[in-house]
């Protein structure tokens, strides 16, 4: 540690083969994986085909596209533009990764879309007479043509993901960088920033999953580290898409018992923390300090026993018979899920969920 920084450092020999031993951290090992582990070999997770599509980096904007909720609502209160359309075309919600680790902060973006002309978005009078004023001079210097040609779009809109959340009224999003992972909901008329990873998918069962212990712990391995802290940074690609779920996404059985404890646990979880964020009567000065990311230093029992109870449905679900999640070592749980990607990969799952009493059939293929 030198002046609080928090530093990182991998040294790693090679020799030409003859050395009988290996040593990591210290400690002699078998084997030295390709991520400087030498446990399970996560390494060689594939990405899953039925996960593709589903998790997006947010929308990158290139400029002070944002505005404050209250000259937001005043643009959208205006008579209808030229072309009789009225702002709240252009003008929505815009949340990042600060609505998300400290408290909503009541921002909106000035949003033309992916290819909206000029002469269209221009028909947007005070949204485009702003955005005239305060970007394009920034994006006059910018080195790439496209993004100096097209000032008043953003420079990165994700066409992918904007498709993926339009018929969405909600969906998950998460903070690329974090010191915990955390899972919220987001309203499906927001616009997330690249700092934000969303998913295109608005069941409580899905943000159960995602929340529950063993994904955490795949993510923490599979992603990559960050920021002055060495906060885990979470990737799509890593940590989402070779995550092997209960159940495929778009084959979950929805019958199924097990399937609904899940859904019924996130959403308790959900409402207890937003009532603990926003509790009526609380000092303004203390309600600016309830946010998720001192939530979670905190840890109180409530919370704990909220992600027990979680991380108990997600277990029945994956078919694991321990008695207490929390207990069981994380390498064990990355080999059980890596046993899962595997499987899933090959197309050639030898495992069947048993059907609970009422249910259909359910399987993991």
């Amino acid at each position: 540690m030198l002046d609080g920084a928090a530093v990182r450092i991998s040294i790693v020999g090679f020799d030409g083969g003859e050395e009988p031993s290996r040593v990591l951290d210290g400690a002699p090992v078998a084997v030295i994986n390709a991520d400087l582990t030498g446990t399970t070999d996560v390494t060689t997770a594939k990405r899953l085909p039925e996960n593709l599509g589903i998790a997006f980096m947010g929308d990158t904007k290139g400029g002070p596209f944002d505005v404050p909720g209250d000259l937001a609502r005043q643009w959208i209160a205006l008579p209808p533009n030229p072309n009789g359309r009225p702002n709240s075309d252009v003008v929505r919600p815009w949340v990042n990764g600060l609505d998300v680790t400290r408290r909503p902060r009541d921002m909106w973006i000035v949003d033309f879309g992916v290819d909206m002309p000029e002469h269209d978005a221009a028909l947007y009078e005070a949204p485009f007479e702003y955005v005239r004023q305060h970007v394009k001079p920034l994006r006059s210097t910018n080195n790439r043509e496209a993004y100096r040609r097209r000032w008043w779009l953003h420079v990165e809109a994700r066409s992918g993901m904007r498709t993926a959340l339009r018929p969405l009224a909600r969906f998950i999003c998460t903070p690329t960088v974090a010191k915990h992972r955390l899972f919220v909901w987001s309203d499906g008329t927001a616009l997330p920033d690249h700092q934000l990873i969303v998913f295109a998918r608005a069941e409580d069962v899905v943000v159960g999953v995602l929340h529950s212990r063993a994904h955490e712990v795949w993510s923490l391995r599979m992603g990559t580290w960050l920021g002055v802290g060495n906060d885990p940074r979470y990737t799509p690609t890593t940590c989402f898409e070779t995550f092997p779920l209960p159940w495929p996404p778009g084959r979950e059985p929805w019958r199924d018992p097990r399937l609904h404890t899940i859904a019924e646990a996130a959403r308790e979880l959900d409402d207890r923390r937003r009532a603990w964020l926003d509790r009526p009567g609380v000092d303004p000065a203390e309600l600016k300090q309830r946010t998720l990311t001192n939530l979670y230093n905190q840890r109180p029992a409530w919370l704990a026993h909220l992600h027990a109870a979680l991380d108990r449905a997600v277990w029945t679900a994956y078919g694991w018979d321990d008695s207490d999640p929390a207990a069981v070592d994380e390498d064990a749980i990355l080999a059980r899920l890596l046993v899962l990607n595997l499987e899933r990969a090959s197309g050639s799952m030898s495992r069947t969920l048993t059907s609970a009493p009422g249910a259909g059939p359910s399987t993991y293929s």
